[in-house]
């Protein structure tokens, strides 16, 4: 059986919170509805992160399912790792640390492990309501490489 795999990118401040989360909860039921086994990949780094984490995380509760799982990439071993390991592994259901950031300067961590979260997706989910940043990059970049994206911010 296929995993399918869904990326999530967004903007470290957003705007229209609770639309977006009711957004992505309607999306969350289809995705787990229709696929056999999904896995979710996640960064931790700004708001639209942490309110997708915990969507996901009731979406699949809800389900009472073992087919789908949250997995934390982190760019380097981060301080954060060291002191709230198993901490953060109470909210995902793994976390993972993206090797091929670690060979480039820190600023660039980031962008090389989110071409790698594209690189294995099926789905990217976005929240982009600006023409910059980070999480504009990755998207620019699914774009490229002609990757389904669902833009939650553009409404």
């Amino acid at each position: 059986m296929k995993t399918y795999t869904v990326s999530l990118f967004g903007h470290r401040n957003i705007a229209n919170k609770s639309e977006i989360e009711n957004r992505l909860d309607k999306l969350l039921h289809d995705i787990l509805t229709n696929n056999d086994h999904v896995r979710f990949l996640i960064g931790h780094d700004g708001e639209f992160d942490l309110l997708a984490a915990s969507a996901i995380r009731r979406a699949i509760n809800s389900r009472g399912t073992g087919s789908a799982s949250l997995i934390l990439v982190l760019p380097y071993m981060r301080s954060e790792y060291y002191e709230r390991g198993s901490l953060l592994l109470s909210d995902y259901d793994d976390i993972k640390i993206c090797r091929e950031s670690s060979k480039v300067h820190f600023k660039s961590a980031f962008h090389v492990r989110n071409r790698k979260m594209v690189d294995c997706s099926d789905l990217v989910i976005c929240c982009i309501q600006r023409s910059s940043g980070g999480a504009y990059t990755a998207v620019q970049y699914a774009r490229n490489q002609n990757c389904k994206i669902i833009n939650l911010g553009n409404h």
